[in-house]
């Protein structure tokens, strides 16, 4: 008896062991590695990848990932340190000195120094240069060590640390100069691993990186000009991000395979109007113009709804936008009585030029003809050439009305000085409102004050429309529905450095 206990014992030890051996050599689930290549389309080849030889937003959507400026811009439009880890601006305004980090190497091994940021900025300021007037009011630039650096003004800028923040203040090594347009070496977080021009471009992550090392290994960036091939590429799966037209919208908004982002442009798009006309220099024919269109119209027709109304010429991300969309209702009843009091019962002929290659404005500007149609306003059309139009239009100002874009800086200034009196372009207010205002701006070192000053400036605008104020259109990406960390941002670039696709 006790033998057969013990050969049951020994069998269910037996079996114990077997079975825990089995367990333990049962193949676990593979777990599946998150991607770390990314494909994105865009419909524009770069001009080249010198960020300093042209004035092409393709390039710079690309270029900003592989060098960098001493400061950099949010998505919320914050300036905050890049390579520069901290600055101080004189009590005058006009001396900016930067402390750079001292962990910075270039893609070629060499390691970053201010005399580094001399020579680009010296460059930047040179006859190739396309922003070197941009850069002009710099007048000296002295180096104290390898890492402080000091930029001295002609005259005051009170927003000149955002002119730093710009794609086009790369910084660059002297020694690759010479071949940047289609070698580029900068100390971004990715290097130009490939380029196959009007085909493809790939990025590689670059491992001696100074800041928080990309997730992504590789970005390819595929050319598909027609954005219909573009869209059937991403449903597909063979991109993993797309820009996005208002019309495309609705194929992927629903859909849970896909993320939609948008963001207000930072821009504006304006009826423009020719002061010098006898008939659109009275300010009442402006506001019965400006009452009998329909923004909403304006937006679904032009952008299917992806816009943001304004009152005034800054764009509603912007820090100084001030809210001015009411001042000027929308109703033809009251428009028809503004006319009759300039003396226009019977209403008038206008000329309206629209420019050919933008769709968004022909769009636009139709459906304005119609709305201005109705009050008494006819208006006649003519579709030109994108050279056309700047031949005629912007620089000779032979139009009565034309519906444009007006893309901005990160400086409310800059989008608001073409209405100086005396500024002579295509558009400005002739009657001088605004001219104390704009000086004023110019001088204001206390960024509350000059907040305001920006306010009172958009109201003048919105009362006296030597434009009327229609959209900012919007930016808009399509995701697939596992990339995280893709931005929008308020100056036209990329940034792939914190994207990644969710384990």
């Amino acid at each position: 008896m006790k033998r057969i206990i013990a050969f049951l014992l020994a069998a269910v030890m037996l079996f114990s062991i077997s079975a825990c051996s089995n367990q333990e050599n049962t193949p676990k689930e593979p777990q599946t590695a998150a991607k770390t290549s990314l494909t994105m389309g865009y419909t524009t080849e770069p001009e080249g990848l010198d960020p300093q030889r042209t004035a092409a937003a393709s390039t710079f959507s690309v270029t900003n990932n592989i060098y960098d400026t001493l400061v950099s811009v949010t998505s919320d439009w914050e300036i905050v340190p890049r390579l520069a880890k901290e600055w101080n601006v004189s009590e005058n305004g006009m001396e900016i000195t930067f402390t750079l980090r001292d962990d910075v190497y270039f893609h070629n091994g060499r390691q970053m120094t201010a005399k580094d940021v001399e020579y680009s900025f010296n460059r930047l300021k040179d006859a190739e240069s396309p922003k070197a007037k941009d850069y002009d009011n710099i007048v000296k630039i002295e180096t104290f060590d390898d890492y402080n650096i000091k930029f001295t003004t002609e005259t005051l800028d009170v927003e000149l640390l955002k002119r730093f923040a710009y794609p086009w203040t790369a910084i660059v090594p002297e020694e690759a100069a010479d071949n940047l347009k289609t070698a580029p070496v900068g100390t971004g977080a990715f290097k130009l691993k490939e380029w196959n021009p009007q085909q493809n471009l790939t990025l590689e992550r670059n491992d001696n990186y100074f800041g928080e090392k990309a997730k992504l290994e590789t970005v390819k960036l595929v050319l598909i000009p027609d954005a219909t091939s573009m869209m059937a590429s991403f449903q597909v799966g063979d991109l993993d991000i797309i820009p996005l037209t208002g019309d495309q919208v609705t194929m992927v908004e629903n859909n849970e395979a896909y993320q939609v982002i948008s963001e207000p442009m930072n821009a504006v798009q304006i009826l423009s109007i020719n002061t010098d006309n006898e008939i659109l220099k009275n300010e009442k024919v402006r506001q019965a113009m400006a009452m009998a269109i329909n923004k909403d119209e304006v937006i679904e027709a032009s952008m299917f709804g992806y816009g943001d109304k304004i009152g005034s010429h800054l764009p509603p991300t912007s820090p100084d936008y001030y809210d001015t969309n009411n001042m000027i209702e929308y109703n033809p009843e009251k428009a028809k009585e503004l006319l009759k009091e300039a003396g226009y019962e019977n209403g008038f002929d206008i000329n309206m030029t629209l420019p050919k290659n933008y769709q968004l404005h022909v769009d636009a500007g139709q459906v304005i003809a119609d709305q201005l149609g109705k009050i008494g306003i006819n208006v006649k059309i003519e579709i030109v050439e994108w050279g056309t139009w700047l031949s005629d239009v912007y620089t000779a100002k032979k139009f009565d009305t034309t519906v444009v874009g007006h893309t901005g800086r990160l400086d409310s200034y800059a989008f608001l000085a073409r209405y100086k009196s005396d500024s002579n372009d295509y558009i400005s207010l002739k009657t001088g409102e605004v001219d104390q205002l704009l000086a004023d701006a110019l001088k204001e070192l206390d960024e509350s004050k000059r907040k305001e000053i920006y306010k009172q400036i958009q109201v003048i605008l919105a009362e006296k429309l030597p434009a009327i104020y229609l959209q900012t259109p919007r930016t808009m990406l399509a995701l697939q529905k596992d990339v995280q960390g893709m931005e929008i941002f308020p100056i036209d670039v990329y940034d792939f450095s914190t994207v990644s696709f969710a384990e």
